[in-house]
Formats: C-alpha cells, sequence, structure tokens
C-alpha cells in the first residue's frame, strides 16, 4: 500500500520567487518530485501552483518542463499573473494557445503563397497594403459594376 501512495503523489516546489510588478506576476522555477512516477501532467502542476499561490489555474502558466536522467525529478518555470487580461496582454501567443486563449487564423497555404509573391513585386510599407489584398477586389467589383450599368444589366 505504501508503494502505491509513492506512485500517486508528487512534491511541487518552488525556487528564485520572484515578484514582477512590471510585468502583473510572480515568477518562479518549479522543482517536481515524483519518484517511481512518470513525468507529471502540466495541468496537475498548474492546479497545485493554483492552490499554493490562492488563485485559479487560468492565470498560472508552466512551460520548459525537463526531467533528470533517471527520471523521479522534473524542473521548470511557472508563471503566476494577477489577473487573466494581464496573462492576455503579456503572455506569448503560442502559450495563451495551449490554455485556449488565443486562436490563430491561417489561410489556405495557397493564398499565403499567392500573397507573398505579390509583395514580392512591391517595395518598402506598400507590402503592408499587398497583405490586406482587400483593395484590388473593390477596384475589380467597381469595374465589373460599372461595366453592367453600361450594358444595361442588372
Amino acid at each position: 500500500d505504501g508503494v502505491n501512495m509513492s506512485e500517486t503523489t508528487a512534491t511541487i516546489r518552488t525556487r528564485k520567487f520572484l515578484t514582477n510588478r512590471l510585468l502583473c506576476r510572480r515568477q518562479m522555477v518549479v522543482d517536481v518530485v515524483h519518484p517511481g512516477r512518470a513525468t507529471v501532467a502540466k495541468t496537475e502542476i498548474r492546479e497545485k501552483l493554483a492552490r499554493m499561490y490562492k488563485t485559479t489555474s487560468d492565470v498560472v502558466f508552466c512551460f520548459g518542463f525537463r526531467t533528470q536522467f533517471g527520471g523521479g525529478k522534473t524542473t521548470g518555470f511557472a508563471l503566476v499573473y494577477d489577473s487573466l487580461d494581464f496573462a492576455k496582454k503579456f503572455e506569448p501567443k503560442h502559450r495563451l494557445a495551449r490554455h485556449g486563449l488565443y486562436e490563430k487564423k491561417r489561410l489556405a497555404s495557397k493564398q499565403r503563397k499567392e500573397r507573398k509573391n505579390r509583395q514580392k513585386k512591391v517595395r518598402g510599407t506598400a507590402k503592408a497594403k499587398v497583405g490586406a489584398g482587400k483593395k484590388r477586389k473593390e477596384k475589380q467589383t467597381e469595374k465589373s459594376a460599372r461595366y453592367c450599368e453600361g450594358q444595361g444589366w442588372s
């Protein structure tokens, strides 16, 4: 029964604790001791850290965990934000995406390539205008509307 207990428990300790007032967060190195058990899930670490620092787990961001050779101990990094708004403001997009707080909009690869090749043809700040890609369509629809009026259609 004692062996089973050691498999389920994981001890979490924090080191190098720092209150970062500029980024409205507390940051720390996290040591997880988990003898006889596989690497602990980040969700579990988030929940335990949230309990330790008396917050909700949605403002806790854990990353960079590496298990020591032979297992039993894992070290990583954690950030505990003062609020979810600050987390959304300061956290990089890829870490927000892991929590489901950010969705990256992606065009089809064909569209991306076409835009890239259109951008090659212009220099400087005009590249951003090409990237928008809306202006060309408006002109085309305007021309076609004028053409239709001339023919007496629509």
